[in-house]
């Protein structure tokens, strides 16, 4: 987490769509600029499954005087979600706290705007110009005008979908089961020193979803690594992305996150996601990857048919769902002249 994060933790207890309640509510975040005296020119970004507040790690590009995210303009802020290790309330922070990783309630997208939302107006925004998240955060970008309407004036989703389907939801099963089947997952945790390969193995599992089988191609090809004969070069970057991983994020938070995003569906209890859509009545940015196979190019087309005021881009790009952390210049393109048309900084 950066330095710069602050922490924010809230006098009640946040109630949970699913019953029950979040204590204490305590979120991260970090901020960019200044809120001007309507406290009117805030832009909220949403964050990735293992990313963190400070967007300037994973979005820095985009962040900043003159960027597409004009810090000289409007008041950018990124809040750690709920059930993240870096800051906000999460199963790590349950056993910092005394409790047990597993005493963590379940949590759903809408709790984490919720929370956020609370937040907002601890800071005294009084309006957001626009949501924009990738992936999780295009999940939430889109929960957003549906729980607040009138607090927002556009949202902007990239790379992201209506509900997690079943091919969604395998994904994220087969990744919990990597985990919890790992002989060193005893008791709901990992032993103090112990390798945690189930860890590694899931982060393994969604690579392969986060990237394109012409990337993995064109990258890697049937090249085996330095000084091997049977040890290829894509099974080395997967072993690396996945010893990364284990090196800064948290097990049972990786539970935790993958469940929650497993709960997004825009259309529970209000007449089904169509319906749900529809009902968002403002300018809404989808922004589709060409060669994404985690969320394809489809289910963002769906957002565009039922939102009225939908307006949609393509990045064209062979690096698969993961474009949204390289392809600046291209999100930078297409995102502006929404920006343009829509926002208000003043």
């Amino acid at each position: 987490m950066s330095e710069t994060a602050n922490i924010w933790i809230a006098d009640e207890p946040l109630p949970l769509e699913f019953g029950g309640e979040l204590r204490p509510l305590q979120l991260a975040y970090s901020t960019w600029g200044r809120l001007n005296e309507r406290c009117t020119n805030a832009i909220l970004i949403e964050h990735g499954l293992t990313a963190n507040s400070d967007a300037m790690e994973w979005w820095g590009p985009l962040i900043g005087d003159g960027k597409l995210l004009d810090t000289s303009k409007f008041f950018v802020l990124c809040i750690n979600t709920l059930g993240s290790p870096y800051g906000s309330t999460s199963p790590l922070t349950y056993q910092r706290n005394g409790s047990t990783a597993t005493d963590f309630p379940k949590v759903t997208v809408r709790d984490i705007v919720h929370s956020q939302k609370r937040l907002l107006d601890h800071l005294g925004i009084k309006r957001l110009q626009t949501v924009i998240g990738p992936s999780l955060g295009g999940m939430l970008a889109l929960e957003w005008p549906l729980l607040y309407p009138e607090f927002l004036r556009t949202t902007t989703s990239l790379g992201s979908t209506a509900r997690h389907t079943a091919w969604h939801i395998g994904l994220s099963a087969t990744q919990r089961e990597a985990i919890i089947s790992d002989p060193a997952w005893k008791g709901g945790q990992y032993g103090k020193d112990q390798p945690r390969q189930g860890l590694g193995l899931a982060r393994k599992i969604a690579m392969l979803s986060y990237r394109s089988a012409l990337s993995f191609e064109e990258r890697f090809e049937r090249k085996l690594q330095d000084g091997h004969k049977d040890y290829f070069a894509v099974e080395s970057y997967l072993d690396y992305q996945g010893e990364k991983l284990v090196d800064r994020f948290d097990a049972n938070c990786y539970l935790a996150l993958t469940e929650i995003m497993d709960t997004h569906d825009v259309g529970r209890e209000r007449g089904g996601y169509i319906q749900a859509l529809q009902q968002i009545q403002f300018p809404a940015l989808i922004i589709s990857i060409t060669s994404d196979v985690l969320y394809p190019r489809y289910e963002q087309q769906e957002l565009v048919d039922h939102i009225p005021a939908a307006e949609y881009t393509l990045i064209e790009s062979e690096k698969g769902h993961d474009a949204f952390l390289i392809e600046f210049d291209q999100i930078t393109e297409k995102v502006t002249p929404f920006i343009e048309k829509h926002l208000q900084s003043t």
